[in-house]
């Protein structure tokens, strides 16, 4: 966009907000931290840029939305979700019925904040969100992944705007943006706080550190695989800090002066977490690709086997530029973590060159230049 700003951050030339009622915008994308994430990296930048903003996210009872989203400050109003049958099953036949109360719990929620525009991100929050604000509210939808979703296909056919990640998502008219992301990531010095976040996970403060996860939930592949090459980590002189995810739970058998392996259930500071890292091990869905991209840490990306294959297109252009590797879930085993892993811990050369090619890859403004897009389409 290329209007001015004014002292309060409000664009120029896209009008003011009606008199007595500051802008309320709505946010869709709960479920998964993939889809919260991007959508609280938007209200965090539309505050930023318009601070008398009201943001209210919508979610529902199962979804991670209600411990992120009330930690980041912002209101959260539920509504039943609609999830997709990817088969034909009797749930299938259900889904009418789901649909019509959820759009209409929504429009409720809707109404009653008196959105002026409603930005979704994916997932099954998304479509209610969609098929309520139509026609009634404008809609932006953006898509993070390399291949869109049904909830943003959907809502796409009448959004006002459509935003995405990267290039040739299958949505019409699409605007490429990249991923909106936290302050918190785009302004990460990993050098500079180093010291700090490995003494605030309890790491080797100058051993090499891998960073392990599987997404906020966790992965049994990595945790098999990881757990059981913990001797072999610690001979290395290898720390290592997992995430194994809040449901699950790993045993190691740690080397007796070795680096320390960390196993906490979840990163509440990515931030810090990415900074203790040499390596990071993980999935590659499209909100850790953009992070990890955009903070400059070198890759080994091992994508989630189910779903449409977006994960390895979500990595490939990260891959492709050489600041990542990537390996195939059937794959990932202990010994895979010997032969491959353990290795590349410890060539710094290599993860050097690696991060000199990933930093920068991601989208560090995406946030903001979403927020100025949402604030002009809610006082038009």
């Amino acid at each position: 966009m290329s209007g001015q700003q004014t002292p309060g951050g409000w664009p120029e030339h896209a009008g003011q907000p009606p008199a007595g009622r500051a802008p309320s915008v709505v946010v869709a994308g709960g479920g998964t931290a993939g889809h919260i994430e991007p959508a609280l990296a938007l209200a965090d930048a539309v505050r930023r840029q318009h601070p008398g903003a009201r943001v209210t996210a919508l979610g529902t009872e199962r979804g991670l939305e209600n411990q992120l989203v009330p930690a980041r400050g912002y209101p959260l109003e539920l509504v039943p979700p609609v999830p997709m049958p990817r088969k034909a099953s009797p749930e299938l036949l259900k889904l009418p019925l789901k649909v019509r109360e959820s759009v209409r719990s929504t429009r409720e929620v809707l109404e009653r904040v008196g959105a002026d525009v409603v930005v979704g991100f994916g997932g099954y929050v998304s479509l209610p969100a969609y098929l309520a604000a139509r026609g009634k509210t404008p809609i932006l939808v953006h898509e993070a992944n390399a291949r869109a979703g049904l909830a943003n296909k959907i809502g796409a056919r009448f959004a006002e705007r459509v935003l995405a990640a990267v290039p040739d998502t299958g949505l019409p008219k699409q605007e490429t943006i990249g991923i909106p992301l936290r302050e918190s990531i785009t302004s990460l010095d990993r050098a500079a706080l180093r010291r700090q976040a490995r003494q605030h996970f309890g790491l080797h403060p100058e051993a090499p550190v891998v960073l392990a996860f599987g997404g906020s939930q966790g992965a049994r592949t990595l945790n098999t695989a990881f757990s059981g090459a913990a001797e072999a980590l610690g001979r290395a002189g290898v720390g290592v800090l997992h995430a194994h995810g809040p449901k699950n739970t790993v045993a190691v058998q740690e080397v007796q002066g070795a680096p320390r392996y960390i196993t906490v259930p979840y990163l509440e500071r990515m931030d810090l977490a990415y900074a203790a890292a040499d390596l990071v091990v993980c999935r590659s869905g499209a909100m850790t690709v953009a992070e990890v991209s955009a903070v400059g840490l070198p890759a080994v990306f091992v994508p989630l086997p189910h779903g449409n294959g977006e994960q390895a297109l979500n990595a490939q252009p990260v891959v492709s530029g050489g600041g990542a590797r990537l390996v195939a879930d059937a794959d990932f085993t202990v010994q895979k973590v010997v032969d491959e892993i353990v290795p590349l811990a410890v060539d710094s050369s290599s993860l050097q060159a690696m991060s000199r090619a990933t930093v920068g890859s991601g989208h560090r403004e995406a946030a903001d230049v979403l927020a100025r897009i949402a604030l002009e389409v809610a006082v038009k």
